[in-house]
C-alpha cells in the first residue's frame, strides 16, 4: 500500500482526466477500446511501424499517455492506490490486457525491451493491480471471442 493520498494527488488525477478529454485523445481512446484488437505482436507492430497513419498516431497517443501516467506513480509523484482505482486507470488495464498475451514477442519485434514497462510495473506492483488485471484479461478475452464470432457470421 502506498502513502496516503493527498490533495496534490487528487489534483494531478483531475489534470490527467482533463488530458483524456481532449478531442483527438478521445478519438484515440475510442479506437483503442472499440476498434483495435491486435491478436499478435505482428498486428501491433504493423500499426506501430506505419508512421503518419491515423492509427499509428492514436496508438502512440494512448500508450504514451498511460506510460507517462504510470511513470508518475513509479517515481512517487502520484499515489499508487488512488491511480489504480478503476475509475482512474481502468482503461490502462484494458490497453495492457490487449497486448500482455504477446508482450514478450512484441518487445522483441519492436526492439524495445521497455515497451509497456511502466504500465506493467504499476499494475503488478500491488495485489489489487494484479487481481484487476486478471479480471480485465477475462473481459478482454470474452470480447475477442464475441468479435471473432461476429466476423464468422
Amino acid at each position: 500500500m502506498s502513502k496516503k493520498a493527498t490533495t496534490a494527488d487528487a489534483q494531478l488525477i483531475l489534470q490527467l482526466y482533463d488530458l483524456r478529454r481532449e478531442a483527438e485523445m478521445r478519438k484515440a481512446r475510442n479506437w483503442w477500446v472499440a476498434e483495435f484488437w491486435p491478436q499478435s505482436a505482428e498486428e501491433f507492430v504493423k500499426v506501430a511501424f506505419t508512421p503518419g497513419s491515423q492509427e499509428n498516431n492514436w496508438l502512440r497517443q494512448v500508450t504514451g499517455y498511460w506510460s507517462m501516467a504510470a511513470s508518475l506513480v513509479l517515481h512517487g509523484a502520484l499515489n499508487a492506490d488512488l491511480f489504480l482505482q478503476p475509475a482512474v486507470s481502468g482503461e490502462m488495464f484494458i490497453v495492457f490486457a490487449k497486448v500482455q498475451p504477446f508482450l514478450k514477442d512484441l518487445r522483441e519485434k519492436a526492439g524495445d525491451r521497455h515497451m509497456f514497462a511502466n504500465i506493467e510495473k504499476v499494475i503488478i506492483s500491488s495485489r489489487f493491480g494484479r487481481e484487476r488485471l486478471q479480471l480485465t484479461q477475462k473481459r478482454v478475452e470474452m470480447m475477442r471471442e464475441k468479435l471473432a464470432a461476429a466476423k464468422a457470421r
